[in-house]
């Protein structure tokens, strides 16, 4: 009878769930259809905000109960309870990855977004790390649209040729290659038309989504995930902030010749259209390519590694999203490259005071100082959970005295496997809630960076040694004049 009634309860929450977010998210769409002048094209909006929002709802409604009832019965930390677990997190993820893929935009922002962060389950990862190849670019016509309006002037007045065909197209524009009338080569990265809107209407979808889930997993809150993201997706939908960040980072890095950052073209730029100096070069994972034109990837890998430990340790101005197709490998002869980087979109600075604590932390975990850790992890806000500092960075348990990059002996890799088992979504959800905003910045492209040097194939060592330089090279560093 408990059983019966605990599901019934759960059943009739969950329902009264989907009814409350299917209505609070209609209700999000229709207060936009009054505040604009031209009435069909709000009409549209407003009728594709419904069939967005509809999708949403029952992605999550339908992964809730999947939750919920399947994990029901099972016994916490049993083999049968982790195996069941496994199999709802594969089917919860491939729904989002499906509902990413048809809402396009935001949600595949989201998706990318939760697939770089390296402490949500494997499954989710896995399979929404697709969402990075999958953007299908806006057909010409509306893209010319966007460019004359912007520039009051026909292509054909500004460019000697402008290629109709993308050479990258990612969830929020895509890139052209195009040849200026004094000959210069140049990539035009063009906003998709209507964007703004249906982002706005996408974040207070998402908010009450979160909202929801909050009320029938109480222990999972994760609503701080989407103010968070909706501000990131603003400043990515400035294209003007975005050439002001690119020319900072070249300014960052004007002493090391390895980096490169294309020029801006400030006259072609205006909010959502950037021109900008045309690279030629490969995707940094592009292990084929390095290989045929000789470029060693331990090289590349290494340099990769130096350049976001600077900018995370001494900068304290950070790239917030270098996967693979934002990072060109520009040969220049021999054996030698320039790394090139791109989409500066999303960037974060951090103030002196948490630059130094991370540099601090890193130190710690080098000297493996189990005290001084949690002692760091309190002022960073972690608190208990800061005994996962090693673990999310190194691979390590708090309690471990293997020297980094070296194996661990058996008992500390079965003492791990334990500590991982423990973190659940839940502890997952706490844990994120408690970090300061700067650290997720820095978990994403962390795990970006870890990712991309995994796909060329060189030991994360590579990374741990550059981290350790630079955490240290940046407790010595004078604070960020440019904040």
């Amino acid at each position: 009878m408990r059983r019966l009634l605990w599901g019934r309860n759960i059943g009739s929450k969950a329902k009264a769930c989907g009814y409350l977010m299917a209505a609070a998210s209609t209700a999000a769409v229709a207060i936009h259809i009054y505040s604009d002048d031209d009435f069909n094209n709000k009409l549209r909006t407003f009728y594709h905000g419904i069939v967005r929002s509809s999708r949403a709802v029952s992605t999550c409604t339908l992964n809730v109960i999947d939750y919920k009832y399947t994990l029901r019965m099972l016994a916490p930390n049993s083999e049968e309870y982790y195996e069941a677990l496994s199999q709802v997190h594969h089917r919860a993820a491939n729904r989002i990855l499906k509902l990413c893929e048809v809402n396009k935009g935001f949600y595949v922002k989201a998706g990318q977004f939760i697939a770089s962060i390296r402490q949500v389950p494997k499954e989710y990862q896995s399979l929404l790390s697709s969402l990075q190849d999958q953007a299908v670019p806006f057909q010409f016509d509306a893209i010319k649209e966007v460019i004359t309006r912007n520039f009051g002037r026909e292509l054909s007045e500004i460019f000697l040729s402008f290629d109709e065909q993308p050479i990258a197209a990612a969830s929020i524009a895509q890139v052209h290659h195009a040849i200026l009338k004094d000959y210069q080569e140049v990539a035009v990265k063009v906003q998709y038309p209507g964007l703004e809107k249906q982002m706005q209407i996408d974040a207070k979808t998402m908010y009450i989504l979160s909202k929801s889930i909050a009320w029938i997993f109480p222990e999972y809150q994760f609503e701080w995930i989407v103010p968070e993201f909706e501000k990131t997706i603003s400043m990515e939908l400035d294209f003007t902030q975005e050439a002001k960040n690119s020319e900072r980072t070249a300014r960052n890095f004007k002493r090391k010749n390895v980096v490169r950052v294309p020029k801006i073209f400030w006259d072609l730029t205006t909010k959502q259209v950037l021109t900008m100096q045309f690279w030629h070069g490969y995707k940094i994972d592009d292990l084929e390519k390095l290989k045929e034109v000789g470029i060693k990837p331990q090289k590349v890998a290494q340099a990769l590694a130096e350049v976001f430990a600077e900018m995370i340790f001494v900068h304290g101005f950070v790239h917030g999203d270098p996967h693979p197709g934002n990072i060109l490998v520009s040969p220049r002869g021999g054996q030698a490259f320039y790394l090139v980087l791109l989409d500066h979109g999303i960037y974060r600075e951090f103030d002196d005071e948490f630059r130094l604590n991370f540099c601090q932390l890193w130190k710690a975990l080098i000297l493996q100082d189990s005290r001084k850790i949690q002692d760091l992890g309190e002022k960073l806000g972690a608190g208990k959970y800061s005994k996962f500092f090693p673990i999310i960075f190194t691979g390590r348990t708090i309690d471990s005295k293997s020297a980094l990059g070296r194996s661990m002996s058996d008992e500390e890799k079965k003492k791990l496997k334990q500590e991982l088992r423990s973190f659940d979504l839940g502890d997952i959800s706490s844990f994120m809630e408690s970090l300061p905003r700067d650290f997720l910045t820095i978990l994403r492209t962390d795990g970006l960076v870890r990712s991309i040097i995994s796909k060329l194939g060189v030991s994360q060592r590579v990374r741990l040694l550059a981290y350790a330089k630079f955490a240290v090279a940046g407790l010595k560093t004078e604070p960020n004049l440019e904040t």
